[in-house]
């Protein structure tokens, strides 16, 4: 029996081994199906009931990638992904989760890694800048935007309820019942944020949207005004900019005069679409990011940077610090108070070296570089709307802001028949996703069953969008001619 770790001849050789395959991965992406055609149960049937009692050779890890693992991945990496919202993998954000993953930081606290501590808050102050968000916003990494979220919430409920932490909500002198506004349309985050903390999922109030599927500000000061004669307390409102479904946005000015006249926390949903606050000609959609109490907005969606990194901004970093910040005696130091602690603007302890990747993306694209890919999957955004717009068999049913266009298949000889609309669009989509060229997904606007193609990604060109727009018009066709 032999201790330690492999030896680093033998980390050298796989190593190289592994760089040069994740490499001929990112080249010949495109041979792989966007969409993986893996049956559910499939790779279970493939792999071991039991790990190994004695080691393999790595090489035949390695193996088992081309063997087993993709054929069951869904490639997001695929230039043809359009599904969901598209993300990017970059090269130098890769690079860099393996220097990550070789320092192994545990960044709970700042003398457990000041890199890790140090390097976060310059870099989200780059980001902040890029998005121009006023000095006063500070910002912490989480993982996904759903964490971010709960946390903002948590800050709100916090400041509505000052002995919310003590007490709960349900002793003391806390309140019996409070309330958290959101569109319709707002992500399905928000009402799990409010399970989770104890506000009750009949606590979300889910407004009404405009025929732009943006928040009605007149019903959120009708529900907050019949909230407060009911005797519940408002605790926060998230506006979203860049909702999931059609990418709308919500009147944030507005909604911000509400929240200050009320007293409300206004948290900004712009996992999405808050990257094109950096964007020359997208002023507009960042108005009022700076009354905002948070704010957040996912790298790992439209920043090209590896899954997973979230980033919440807030101007009220004390108010999140008294919700979490919790110090035992083991984890006491004698760094000034100035020093910051990751550890104490969280739920958890543990912390990833997850600064190092944005910081890598930020200074190898650089600030010009990030802009004009933005810009450009916008630009082929447009191109495939006009394309939809001008073809009598198909309708488009949001606006474009951003990159993700929402439309339906709508031949004329259906027209009135929403049940059988619906039915040959949820036909059309499963047609164009088994070709494997590319995969879309699909939302309801206005209870129709709607089809969305989101553009995201590095490598995707004009020729990928066009080829999609081919494979849905070929496939209403096909099935329309079935139904004679």
């Amino acid at each position: 029996m032999t201790y330690g770790d492999m030896p680093p001849d033998e980390f050298r050789r796989h190593g190289h081994a592994l760089v040069e395959w994740i490499a001929k991965y990112f080249e010949d992406v495109e041979r792989y199906p966007a969409l993986s055609a893996a049956r559910p149960g499939d790779l279970i049937r493939a792999l071991p009931a039991e790990a190994p009692e004695h080691g393999e050779p790595f090489e035949h890890v390695v193996d088992d990638l081309d063997r087993l693992i993709l054929p069951a991945t869904t490639h997001w990496n695929h230039p043809g992904f359009f599904a969901y919202f598209a993300i990017t993998g970059s090269a130098p954000g890769v690079l860099m989760e393996f220097v990550a993953a070789a320092l192994n930081q545990q960044a709970m606290l700042w003398r457990t890694s000041p890199a890790a501590t140090e390097l976060e808050d310059v870099t989200l102050r780059w980001l902040a800048k890029l998005m121009h968000l006023p000095d006063a916003f500070e910002g912490v990494i989480y993982d996904t935007a759903s964490i971010s979220t709960m946390h903002a919430l948590a800050a709100a409920r916090e400041q509505a309820v000052p002995d919310v932490r003590t007490k709960g909500l349900v002793g003391g002198t806390t309140i019996a019942g409070g309330a958290v506004y959101a569109s319709e349309h707002a992500h399905s985050s928000v009402d799990k944020a409010v399970i989770a903390l104890g506000l009750g999922h009949e606590s979300l109030r889910r407004l009404p949207s405009d025929d732009r599927f943006t928040m009605r500000v007149a019903d959120l000061e009708r529900a907050i005004r019949a909230d407060r004669e009911a005797g519940r307390r408002p605790i926060a409102v998230v506006a979203t900019v860049g909702t999931t479904s059609s990418t709308s946005v919500d009147d944030v000015p507005a909604v911000a005069d509400v929240c200050a006249r009320e007293g409300i926390w206004l948290h900004v949903d712009a996992a999405y679409a808050g990257v094109m606050a950096m964007v020359p000609g997208f002023e507009w959609m960042r108005a009022g990011f700076d009354r905002a109490d948070s704010l957040v907005v996912n790298p790992h969606k439209w920043l090209f940077t590896p899954f997973d990194l979230s980033v919440l901004f807030t101007r009220r970093m004390d108010v999140l610090r008294r919700a979490f910040s919790l110090v035992p005696e083991y984890l006491k130091t004698s760094e000034p108070s100035s020093v910051k602690n990751l550890m104490d603007t969280g739920l958890q302890l543990g912390r990833r070296f997850r600064a190092l990747k944005l910081w890598a993306v930020l200074r190898y694209f650089g600030a010009e570089g990030i802009r004009a890919r933005l810009q450009h999957h916008c630009d082929l955004a447009k191109h495939f709307a006009d394309w939809v717009d001008a073809d009598p068999d198909f309708t488009r049913v949001s606006p474009v802001p951003f990159s993700v266009v929402c439309f339906r298949a709508t031949p004329r000889h259906l027209t009135g028949d929403a049940a059988a609309l619906d039915a040959l669009n949820e036909r059309i989509l499963d047609r164009v996703n088994r070709s494997g060229e590319v995969f879309l997904s699909h939302t309801k606007l206005n209870g129709e069953y709607v089809i969305r193609l989101a553009i995201g990604h590095l490598k995707t060109e004009e020729r990928h969008v066009g080829r999609a727009w081919d494979l849905l018009r070929e496939g209403c066709r096909l099935e329309v001619a079935a139904e004679h």
